[in-house]
């Protein structure tokens, strides 16, 4: 389920690991396992001001979300419309090739060896890592591993 306490827990991981690692990151969410969406516009809208005003004038990132809920990648969208102008770029893909490329990862094996790519995929996972296939939150970042189990 993609909800307010989920989203949350995300936005406040990332802020964290910006905080700490003090090194700009790229991001991929994915929310292809989600199989329920329980967010409205107030709250995308908010979302998206709050993340602009707080990543502020650090290097630009990019932030990949896969998705392929009609739903979520219209909130995607227009969390990538009101990001436009900061240094925070998002797009939204269907193809997580596509999101790969456009992050400038490895794209070898890109689901994990899970079989079709949306089988078996945790909701709204988020990670930073040199590969879109590889477990969120690399040893690199303890920190985001531990606070996402919270």
């Amino acid at each position: 389920m993609v909800n307010k306490a989920a989203v949350n827990k995300i936005i406040t991981v990332i802020g964290e690991l910006e905080t700490t690692l003090k090194e700009p990151f790229n991001r991929f969410s994915d929310t292809v396992g989600a199989d329920a969406v329980d967010l409205n516009f107030e709250y995308i809208i908010h979302v998206s001001l709050y993340r602009r005003s707080f990543y502020g004038k650090r290097p630009p990132i990019k932030s990949a979300i896969l998705a392929t809920d009609a739903t979520l990648i219209h909130y995607g969208k227009v969390h990538a419309l009101l990001t436009q102008g900061s240094p925070i770029n998002v797009r939204v893909f269907q193809d997580r090739k596509e999101a790969a490329q456009w992050l400038d990862v490895p794209n070898r094996n890109t689901n994990g060896g899970r079989g079709p790519a949306s089988v078996n995929q945790p909701p709204m996972r988020v990670t930073h890592n040199r590969e879109v296939n590889q477990t969120p939150w690399t040893s690199r970042s303890k920190l985001g591993r531990e606070r996402l189990k919270q």
